[in-house]
């Protein structure tokens, strides 16, 4: 079955996710941890998106198949982290980035894709 995002949308969505986790502090008041957390997160999705051998990264020297890998592993550890290291509005917060983070890596086809840019 095909899958229905492409890299170029996912790439999109990336940018969108590293902007999402730089305002989310702002937007959500995310103090502390959460908020290092989701500034860290900021800056690893950036590198790595622009890194990614994909139509929407600058280096491209990341496999987008290796890309899927980290944002699988990411989704995972953020619902995790959410029910267990916050609460309030980092849980939520982290939870719905972590649920977003899974559903784009269910949706595309790394493997797929993988050869082409």
């Amino acid at each position: 079955m095909r899958k229905p995002i492409s890299p170029r949308t996912h790439g999109l969505l990336d940018y969108i996710a590293v902007a999402v986790f730089a305002l989310g502090p702002l937007a959500f008041g995310l103090t502390g941890l959460a908020a290092g957390l989701s500034y860290l997160l900021a800056v690893v999705h950036l590198a790595l998106t622009l890194a990614t051998a994909f139509p929407m990264g600058l280096v491209r020297v990341v496999r987008f198949s290796t890309h899927g890998t980290v944002e699988l592993a990411v989704g995972g550890a953020l619902v995790a982290a959410a029910a267990f290291l916050f609460n309030g509005a980092a849980f939520w917060f982290f939870l719905a980035m972590g649920v977003v983070l899974l559903t784009v890596w269910s949706g595309t086809d790394y493997g797929r894709w993988g050869a082409r840019i």
